[in-house]
């Protein structure tokens, strides 16, 4: 799994972010469209013993590669806000991902915005108290990073089974759009709504190949 940290403007978290990884065995470290130097003498001082974390991150300008995205907010949403509709670290950790998986920590002012939220398959959040929800990126992360690695030491049902794939969720995405386009709805808004609850439910089911196939010839025969 790689760790994407988007737009970061402070060295220092980058370096306390790559520290935690160390911690909890994690090594890929992604930088999306930085906004500092990762390499600066605060960021390395905060990695301490992680300096080589920072040394190999990857800088990137998109993630439209990965197969799976797993997404991060402090702000809850409602039914009605779909995009912040999250399960927690403690559900997220006993998922089995195959492919290419990126979790991205959000900026470190505003997180992540909705428009980014509606790309993700996933989206998690840490329970916090209601009066000060929003933590610091790095302990949030911290967080993330050990209920994760709790998990990975335990043996996980369904490792030999084989996931969809990013191209096999884009094809299902297809046909759901050209379904939905074909069926009639009140307003374009309650389409939309239907787009996005059926790549949610995608996202959050984990599902197997098996599954999205069976499910895409379903769709098929509506169509």
């Amino acid at each position: 799994m790689d760790i994407i940290a988007q737009e970061f403007q402070t060295p220092g978290n980058i370096g306390a972010i790559a520290r935690a990884m160390k911690n909890f065995e994690f090594t890929h470290l992604v930088l999306l469209n930085p906004k500092c130097n990762h390499l600066s003498k605060e960021s390395l001082d905060r990695a301490t013993h992680a300096k080589e974390i920072l040394k190999n991150a990857k800088i990137i300008k998109n993630h439209d590669d990965y197969d799976t995205l797993i997404g991060t907010t402090a702000i809850l949403g409602t039914d009605f806000n779909l995009q912040r509709n999250p399960i927690t670290p403690e559900q997220l950790s006993k998922m089995t991902f195959k492919g290419k998986v990126g979790l991205i920590i959000g900026r470190e002012g505003d997180g992540m915005r909705n428009e980014e939220l509606g790309k993700c398959d996933i989206i998690v959040t840490i329970p916090t108290s209601k009066k000060y929800p929003t933590m610091n990126v790095s302990h949030a992360t911290t967080i993330l990073l050990y209920e994760l690695f709790k998990n990975s030491k335990k043996e996980k049902v369904g490792d030999s089974i084989r996931h969809a794939t990013k191209d096999d969720k884009e094809r299902i995405f297809k046909l759901v759009n050209e379904t939905l386009k074909k069926l009639e709805f009140a307003t374009e808004a309650k389409q939309n709504t239907q787009r996005l609850i059926w790549k949610k439910l995608i996202g959050k089911s984990n599902l197997t190949k098996r599954e999205l196939m069976v499910l895409y010839g379903f769709l098929r025969k509506i169509k």
